[in-house]
């Protein structure tokens, strides 16, 4: 006979309960179905496990050890049926999510922060990605969830509407460009650029509105980010563009101004995008409906 949690919970019952009868009782069994389980235990081990009496049963050294070892058994077999209900239930597992830098800075940080406190057993696994490459990470199976520009190249997802934002330019103060209300990017490009990754949904759509314009951009230098954007322009090396939420913070810290965009791409949609939102695990659905129906 091979070991199995119900003899090891019957043998710890009798030396909890002092005897046979009681924790037949306590377990809803007959008496003799419980002593000739505890027989077979004894038979599988090859040793005497309790010491019978007319006073009751009482373990023999072998017993003592045996209840030692069957309570941290049965202690773990209990934690891992609660742990599978947790996940049975969406309370625990781990999700993959791409985000582009936008979403990440300008949306993520406070819905992160509720999700995992209404979830605190869930974890969040957050990678920072271009929108193409998310949208290629998503369809790969390489990402749960991936939040990006619609409109991003890829492969077909399922899709739904998150958030809008809205792209603006930024120049050190001085600027011959500071003291405007909005500016075209035609009249930008006279001027050196502060660029982010090449392939980025930003920078894909300066070089198209430069070649609309029959002009090329002047990238003067590539940074990984908005921080890094910031400080560039700030040190006159050239104009950025970026959302207007994500400049806002920079604009005290570091003296730069903001100007509205007068381009038609400039107002954004950010989408959700999933392989398919019925094929999600639990704890992907409920981070999706989250970020959906969360301001």
């Amino acid at each position: 006979m091979k070991l199995d949690p119900t003899s090891l919970r019957l043998f710890v019952g009798i030396l909890e309960e002092g005897s046979i009868s009681a924790a037949a009782e306590r377990a809803h069994l007959a008496a003799a179905a419980v002593s000739k389980r505890v027989s077979e235990l004894e038979h599988s081990l090859g040793t005497a496990l309790l010491v019978r009496s007319n006073k009751g049963v009482h373990p023999t050294a072998a017993g003592v050890e045996l209840m030692h070892l069957a309570r941290g058994v049965l202690h773990d077999l209990d934690d891992i049926a609660v742990r599978m209900r947790d996940y049975a239930g969406g309370l625990r597992g781990r999700v993959r999510v791409f985000a582009n830098i936008s979403t990440i800075t300008q949306f993520l940080p406070a819905q992160l922060k509720s999700f995992l406190a209404a979830y605190p057993l869930i974890d969040v696994h957050l990678e920072e990605r271009i929108s193409s490459a998310i949208v290629r990470a998503v369809a790969e199976n390489a990402a749960d969830i991936g939040i990006f520009t619609a409109g991003a190249a890829g492969a077909e997802l399922e899709t739904f509407p998150y958030r809008r934002d809205e792209l603006v330019l930024i120049v050190p103060q001085g600027h011959a460009l500071a003291g405007r209300q909005s500016v075209a990017i035609r009249e930008t490009l006279d001027y050196d650029h502060v660029s982010l990754h090449a392939g980025s949904h930003i920078n894909l759509q300066l070089i198209k509105a430069a070649s609309e314009a029959g002009r090329a951009l002047k990238p003067r230098i590539h940074v990984p980010g908005y921080d890094a954007l910031c400080l560039m322009v700030q040190a006159g090396l050239g104009l950025g563009i970026l959302p207007k939420c994500s400049a806002a913070p920079y604009q005290h810290t570091l003296g730069i101004c903001t100007i509205k965009l007068d381009e038609p791409w400039a107002e954004r949609q950010l989408v959700i995008g999933v392989r398919a939102y019925q094929g999600l695990s639990v704890v992907a659905k409920l981070l999706v409906d989250h970020l959906r129906e969360t301001p």
